[in-house]
């Protein structure tokens, strides 16, 4: 028989208000200036992946040192650091992860995400003290597979992305494991990444952290008969693109979500940008605060759709949260990204009046450009006095990484975004 959900988040009274238990926030961490980011901005978790095993191969991930140092970083602010070991392992990696496995309980990591069960079975005797997460790989769309893996031994389940609201609520009714989903970033046209695309085109396969993304690309019709003649399939000049899915946004549910008993909001991108995974989790730190402070009467602010337009991003879509979305989850005129400001740069430093920025993008004297913080909100500072590394005055800055100066009219943050508009 399956359990009443002990992890469900249930309503507490207290002082005459509705108090809700609180999900975290779990970020994307590609590399560790990325966790940084992540954990400044209000992570309460980021997920990452080592240099193997991990289902994002051409992330910036993390060697060994890069993973002491993040979790180090993460743990000295309160935040967890879960480590993806979710690719459906060949048997030669079974031979070499068991070493692997223990140097991740040794460096102090919070959880495992694991998708094979051969990989899991290693994790319990490498790895003991270490909690494993199911990852979205393995397509859990059901509550008695949920409980399966419950029973299994797994702390927390990654559900699929093809769940709508209400069948997440009814997993939540039978089970006591931990629920995770994902609140944004990119979808995947195949069902929760199984995909042999990639790996049939390219021979990268997308099981094992390799994906090509051939979805994105430009396809042409060919007919039998006619050998060498490829036929565009046009929508307009710039063709048709009949795989590419629009990108994922439920900051609308974040409520239905909350209610729901969701223990873990996750956010896709660790091959995101540093702009993407401090904007993305800032705006969604704040609009859950937001909701667990005043549950009954939550409703999104327009300033944070406003901050999701100005990373870079396909249109987004609510995904399968309301039912299957269906051609309105796809994008079949262009696999192009939109974003309505430019990244330029990250303040490390303010004093004496000047902020210290490493630069990303050009940027040039009498600009005027947006500063975001970790806990400040946008606002607009003209580029005056601009400086390089030896204090000299200069026209523009146009090293990447190199740090440069400007004036400031009043303190910005360490870790703040530059951001240029246009749009």
């Amino acid at each position: 028989m399956p359990t009443t959900a002990k992890c469900r988040q249930t309503a507490v009274k207290g002082e005459g208000k509705i108090k809700l238990l609180k999900p975290e926030i779990l970020a994307p961490a590609g590399d560790l200036e990325k966790l940084q980011m992540a954990v400044v901005y209000g992570a309460d978790a980021v997920y990452l992946a080592g240099s193997e095993f991990g289902m994002r191969a051409f992330a910036g991930n993390f060697s060994q040192e890069d993973m002491r140092a993040g979790v180090a970083f993460a743990h000295d602010r309160g935040a967890k650091v879960y480590v993806t070991v979710n690719i459906f392992a060949a048997n030669d990696d079974i031979l070499r992860l068991p070493p692997y496995l223990a140097s991740l309980e040794k460096i102090g990591v919070d959880a495992l995400i694991v998708a094979d069960p051969g990989v899991f079975t290693l994790a319990r005797e490498n790895a003991p003290s270490l909690p494993c997460h199911l990852s979205t790989q393995a397509n859990t769309t059901n509550w008695q597979s949920a409980l399966f893996w419950q029973q299994a031994g797994f702390k927390r389940v990654v559900l699929a992305r093809e769940l709508s609201l209400q069948e997440i609520s009814e997993i939540r009714d039978k089970v006591s494991i931990e629920l995770e989903v994902f609140i944004h970033g990119s979808m995947c046209w195949a069902y929760s990444g199984r995909c042999y695309l990639s790996h049939f085109m390219e021979g990268r396969s997308a099981n094992r952290g390799e994906c090509a993304q051939a979805c994105r690309w430009k396809y042409h019709l060919l007919e039998e008969k006619r050998p060498g003649e490829y036929m565009p399939v046009l929508e307009d000049e710039r063709g048709i693109y009949i795989m590419n899915s629009r990108d994922l946004c439920l900051l609308d549910s974040l409520s239905q979500l909350v209610r729901s008993g969701v223990n873990s909001f996750k956010i896709e991108g660790r091959m995101k940008s540093v702009n993407y995974v401090a904007t993305v989790t800032r705006v969604y730190r704040q609009a859950l605060d937001a909701c667990l402070s005043n549950p009954k009467n939550f409703t999104p602010n327009p300033a944070w759709h406003e901050e999701l337009r100005k990373i870079s991003h396909r249109p987004y879509s609510g995904g399968f949260m309301n039912g299957n979305p269906g051609a309105d989850g796809q994008i079949y005129h262009t696999t192009a990204q939109e974003a309505s400001h430019e990244f330029v740069g990250v303040v490390r430093s303010c004093r004496d009046g000047r902020a210290t920025v490493e630069m990303r993008n050009r940027f040039a004297e009498g600009e005027t450009l947006e500063i975001t913080g970790p806990t400040t909100n946008s606002r607009e500072i003209p580029v005056t006095d601009l400086r390089n590394p030896e204090g000299q005055p200069i026209p523009a800055a146009i090293r990447v990484q190199e740090h440069v100066s400007f004036h400031v009219p009043s303190p910005v943050e360490e870790y703040s975004l530059v951001r240029r508009k246009t749009k």
